[in-house]
């Protein structure tokens, strides 16, 4: 393997934290912050074969898996549920697993990300296949539980991906759509849910809503597959309709909403039986 350095561990550009005002410590992390969006641009090619591939398996009838631990981990589960509502697929559609499962959502697990084995059997948990992809999360690209996890995937000819912080880490040697965002070093030395997490977001959220775009989930700019779970929901959606159906009534469009569940049965089914 090529050399391999742990930048995500690197000291930080900056000292004596302790003794920065507010303003100071805020004015420095927005700048460091700054570096994030131009680090995941150079990334851009790595992300787009990532989702072309993924698009592909899920055409076909495959699910997306993230598997991470610590923030990386509680990042991948926080993307996956927020798909359903966002673009009315099912949850089973993309999965967030964590090591530790989910008590480590809100409370540190002790050792969790250092099982060799227990990635692969989390997975089993959802009878993963080779229909399905995996990506891994993990801004260091060592961690074991995400390691070991994409080695099993790839000996069942599984198809993965990964999302790191550092050049040629050893899972971005495993995956076979490795996509690297290299922040450079924290703020506070070592604090990967900072610059490196805030990467690992934005990357998840190019995936997520990318694929979902691809899938036909999306009209023009708007999520006409959303849930209708709340009255700011519904608001919108009624709104859509006025404007993609040409109804000045408002009340009116809120109840057609409401009688075809979504946007978009609502746009697909109205005009026809009108």
């Amino acid at each position: 393997m090529e050399s391999f350095i742990k930048v995500t561990e690197e000291s930080s550009h900056y000292h004596h934290l302790e003794k920065m005002t507010i303003g100071e410590l805020l004015t420095n992390m927005n700048r460091e912050d700054l570096l994030v969006a131009e680090a995941v641009g150079k990334s851009i090619s790595q992300i787009e074969n990532l989702i072309q591939a993924l698009v592909l398996k899920m055409k076909s009838g495959g699910r997306l898996f993230y598997i991470g631990a610590g923030t990386s981990g509680r990042l991948g589960v926080l993307d996956a549920s927020e798909c359903p509502p966002t673009f009315g697929v099912d949850k089973t559609l993309i999965t967030g697993v964590i090591a530790g499962g989910e008590k480590a959502l809100t409370n540190p697990i002790e050792h969790a990300e250092d099982s060799l084995m227990q990635g692969w059997k989390d997975l089993m948990r959802h009878h993963v296949s080779i229909k399905d992809m995996v990506i891994g999360l993990s801004t260091s690209g060592t961690t074991p539980y995400v390691l070991s996890a994409l080695e099993r995937c790839k000996e069942q000819n599984i198809l993965t991906g990964s999302i790191t912080c550092n050049h040629n880490s050893p899972i971005a040697h495993v995956a076979d759509f490795p996509i690297e965002v290299i922040v450079g070093p924290e703020f506070l030395t070592g604090s990967t849910r900072l610059k490196a997490g805030t990467a690992e977001k934005m990357v998840l959220n190019m995936i997520s809503t990318s694929a979902m775009i691809q899938l036909g989930k999306v009209l023009d700019n708007k999520m006409i597959n959303m849930q209708l779970s709340n009255d700011k929901l519904i608001d919108r959606g009624a709104r859509m309709l006025m404007q993609e159906l040409n109804i000045e009534d408002y009340e009116k469009a809120k109840a057609i909403l409401l009688q075809y569940g979504t946007v978009a049965k609502a746009l697909n089914n109205y005009a026809i039986e009108k």
